[in-house]
Formats: structure tokens, sequence, C-alpha cells
């Protein structure tokens, strides 16, 4: 089956078991053919694979390309919604992203297509695709196989203004991340400090790294008192800041067992379609 495209709409023919493009120059479309990318699939299409293909088609020609045919296309990791990298995406590398589910962009400067990952195998798994309000950008939204960035950093992102402003001399040490994110980082920078400086007064992060009675403690005393803003009926601040504190003295915990906060939430994420009783008792027959 070859999948043929032309500017306003996709084509499909039962030729072979090809994905074809046309060669894009600049972002424009030629009559030159050329094969990007290979994708195999059965034939004869069913009815249901007929109706995906002219979604795809409507889907595509619903984006606001710019006068080149592009948009921008940035990838964020699934799990810790951190911005990997940004790079710019045609009517081609959108449809390829959407049947190959690698991230693929456009390169402006060798004006073909390219897979993130094609060369250094580092590809970014994609999980779903977001157009914003305007539908002149893309969010590919996913799960890199290793760091993005070819200096070999987690993100294309680590170069904070903020430090930059404040006279920071070392701006490659600070990767974008969110709040919770911050906090991990904080608490395994506590984690490499203990025993560095004896004379020094512990933090109370630092004295729960030592000690993991108090640690253990700590978690089923705020676990505690988080269960009873429920059965005392207090406020949702409340609830919110003793959730805080589990969440804070759970996180040392991790810390302590080298366990990521991004291992935790990719479970989380393999867990949503499973019934939580299934998943249970998943859990009992591999023990």
């Amino acid at each position: 089956m070859a999948i043929s495209y032309s500017p306003s709409s996709l084509r499909f023919t039962v030729k072979e078991h090809v994905l074809s493009f046309p060669h894009v120059d600049g972002g424009r479309f030629n009559n030159k053919k050329k094969n990007c990318c290979l994708v195999y699939a059965s034939a004869p299409r069913s009815e249901k694979e007929l109706l995906l293909e002219s979604k795809v088609g409507l889907l595509v020609d619903s984006v606001k390309w710019d006068d080149k045919g592009l948009a921008v296309a940035i990838a964020q990791n699934v799990d810790t919604g951190a911005i990997l990298m940004q790079g710019f995406a045609n009517r081609a590398a959108l449809a390829n992203t959407i049947s190959s589910r690698k991230a693929t962009f456009y390169s402006r400067s060798r004006s073909s297509l390219w897979t993130k990952g094609e060369t250094s195998k580092n590809f970014i798994n994609v999980h779903d695709i977001f157009l914003d309000c305007d539908r002149d950008s893309i969010i590919y939204l996913g799960k890199p196989d290793c760091p993005t960035c070819h200096t070999g950093s987690e993100t294309c992102y680590y170069t904070s203004v903020c430090d930059f402003l404040k006279g920071s001399l070392d701006l490659k040490n600070k990767l974008l991340s969110t709040t919770l994110y911050s906090l991990e980082s904080t608490i395994s920078m506590r984690k490499a400090e203990v025993g560095a400086t004896e004379n020094e007064k512990p933090s109370w992060t630092k004295r729960l790294l030592y000690d993991k009675k108090l640690l253990c403690s700590k978690i089923r005393e705020e676990a505690d008192e988080l269960c009873r803003t429920l059965e005392e009926n207090e406020d949702k601040s409340r609830s919110a800041a003793e959730m805080a504190d589990v969440l804070y003295h759970t996180m040392v915990l991790l810390a302590v067992k080298d366990v990521r906060m991004e291992e935790v939430l990719e479970l989380l994420r393999h867990r949503f379609s499973k019934s939580g009783i299934e998943e249970k008792n998943s859990r009992k027959s591999g023990h």
C-alpha cells in the first residue's frame, strides 16, 4: 500500500507496502517523489483503516502551516512534563509521526525529513500529539529512549536566564523542570552532600537521609495526618498542606532507594487503562 501526498489532502493507492511522501523543497511540495520512510501495512485495508487514513488527511490539512509549509513542533516528556526539544514539522513529518509513533521533524538546513534518533538511536516514542488553539504549533508528547540533547543533557533546555542575570558561572547545570522535579533535584543534591562536611549542622533533609527510622516514622505520621483531614472533615487547604508533607518525605525515601519520580509516574501511566483490582491481583501473582 502506498500513501502519497498532495498539498491539500492525503491520497491512498494500493500499489505496494510502502508509505511514500513527495520531495519537499523548503517546505513546498513539487512533483518529484522520494521515499522518505517505509511503513509496512496489511492489504486489503479494512473500513476502519480507510476511515483512519481519511481522518489523518483532515487533521494534517487543518494545521495552519506557514508560507514555507512548516509549523513549530515541540517534544515533551509524557511523564516528567519536561520540554525536550523544539524543531519544525511539515505535512509529511506530522503524518510520519502519526504512523511511526517516532517524533519526526523537517530539517530546514537539509530540506528533508528526519526522525529524532535515526542516527543516535535516542528515539522519542510518541504517545499523543497535541495542536494548540490556533493550530499553528504542535506538541509531540512522548517518552525518550535516552537523553535528548546532543550534549548528553536530558533536554535541550538547560540554560536558565534568571541564573545568567544573577551572574551564575555554571549555566549548564540546571535542567528545565517542574516544581516536583526541582524538589527531587534539591533532595538529590542534599544526598550527595551527606558526610561531606563533618562539623556542619545537617539540614532536615540530611537528617532524614542519615536516619532511616526517623524517615519512616515521619512518613507514617504525615500519612496519618493526611487521613485525619478526611476523617475530621478539615478544609481542603489543610489536606493540601498535609499532602505536601507526605510527598516531600516519601520523595526523600525514594532518594535513599535511588528511585526516580519518573519511574513512579511511568508505572502510574501504564496502570491508566487497567482495572485497579486486576492490577493488584497481577502484582500478587508476580511475587
